[in-house]
């Protein structure tokens, strides 16, 4: 099964429609939101088309193949307009052998971690910055952001398949990090 892993999308439909096609072109099967899905939240600039409306258009027709988690800019009122699970803090994809926790990260994160066993993977978004940090109980990582990336980062997405997780530029795909899962 092939992943592929996007957040803070933060009301843009603009980004939302490069991150769409960018899921079609890596003819992933499932879609894990890492949650900041409709709105901007007060630190941030309004994104490029804003458009919270147009975001839970483009989103519910692929609601079977979208799993999603809560960010700190969502409210418990989307669950009711988006008509895939994104209401939880955190959700589990099961490799066998580790175990991915993926959450927003405004709760969960690096600083304050879950309980992990060592080789599990702590999934976050929130920073909007991509980020792969191996350490000696778990490994961190994080896709940035697809519509406000932060620290002179792109805008950007994950995939994972086979075991390896890629980091790519929302624009044209480019692989710029890469990490095999033991």
């Amino acid at each position: 099964m092939k992943w592929m892993i996007a957040s803070d999308i933060h009301g843009s439909a603009y980004y939302c429609r490069q991150m769409l096609e960018a899921f079609e072109k890596e003819q992933a099967d499932r879609l894990l939101l890492l949650g900041d899905i409709l709105y901007h939240g007060p630190r941030n600039d309004l994104p490029r088309d804003y458009s919270p409306k147009e975001v839970i258009a483009l989103l519910n027709p692929l609601a079977e193949r979208i799993v999603g988690v809560g960010g700190n800019c969502d409210a418990d009122i989307d669950q009711y307009v988006l008509n895939f699970p994104m209401s939880a803090g955190y959700a589990f994809i099961d490799l066998g052998t580790s175990l991915i926790f993926a959450t927003h990260g405004h709760v969960y994160n690096p600083e304050h971690p879950p309980r992990l066993r060592r080789g599990d993977i702590l999934l976050t978004g929130h920073t909007h910055v991509p980020a792969l940090e191996i350490g000696g109980n778990f490994t961190y990582c994080n896709p940035g952001s697809t519509s406000i990336p932060k620290k002179d980062s792109a805008r950007s997405y994950m995939t994972l398949e086979n075991g390896v997780l890629q980091w790519k530029k929302l624009d044209g795909g480019e692989v710029y990090l890469r990490h095999v899962i033991e």
